[in-house]
């Protein structure tokens, strides 16, 4: 039995309310890198190396432009939230689309089709008799 239209519109309602709740939002990806540094006896040069690091950068397309800022240490756990966050947008985004959908087919197909309890009332049925009488004797 597909979901009533007034499940949907909560559905929906709920689905707003934890946008809201969201907090900051970051797209992209977190990374770590390590670097071998230009330092002639470095430790990076050692046997095995032990190479700078790590430093985080995250790197994200916007407005059709690729790009990455590096995020110091003690900020990486709050830009994770941030990208969390953002995960978390589209994957709201997408049910509320998904609920969206469904209720505008329900709507649209309700209004084509009167409801069950409409079609079975003793005064809905006079009335569409008393139409169709009409149009026969125009």
């Amino acid at each position: 039995m597909p979901p009533r239209p007034a499940v949907l519109e909560q559905r929906i309602a709920t689905l707003k309310a934890q946008l809201m709740a969201l907090g900051d939002l970051r797209p992209g990806s977190l990374s770590q890198q390590y670097n071998v540094c230009g330092t002639a006896g470095c430790q990076c040069k050692a046997d095995p190396p032990r190479r700078h690091g790590p430093y985080y950068q995250v790197s994200f397309t916007w407005q059709g432009r690729s790009k990455s800022q590096f995020v110091r240490r003690e900020q990486v756990a709050r830009v994770r939230q941030h990208l969390r966050n953002y995960q978390r947008l589209r994957a709201l985004v997408e049910q509320w689309i998904a609920a969206g959908l469904e209720l505008s087919r329900l709507r649209l197909t309700g209004a084509a089709l009167p409801s069950s309890s409409e079609a079975r009332s003793p005064r809905n049925t006079r009335v569409a008799a008393a139409r169709r009488q009409q149009r026969s004797l125009s």
